[in-house]
């Protein structure tokens, strides 16, 4: 099998490919880290990446965002 079949064959099963990938390092993570941690930096992988994701859409997110949590008055 030279490269060239085999780069034709990811490109016609990358969902399959990748899947897999992922699924094989969220495993080994597991067992070497443990449930809890590696939920735990999903978790802060997945707030971070909206926090993110909201910056970028909009800039004033998080003055809105201080508007929201604190009462008007409270900072300056």
């Amino acid at each position: 099998m030279d490269w060239r079949s085999l780069i034709e064959y990811y490109y016609a099963h990358q969902g399959a490919i990748n899947g897999a990938a992922i699924g094989l390092v969220a495993a080994i993570t597991i067992l070497i880290f443990g449930f809890i941690k590696v939920f735990f930096i999903a978790l802060c992988v997945g707030i971070g990446y909206y926090i993110g994701k909201s910056i970028s859409d909009d800039r004033h997110f998080l003055k809105n965002l201080k508007d929201k949590i604190f009462p008007p008055g409270m900072y300056k």
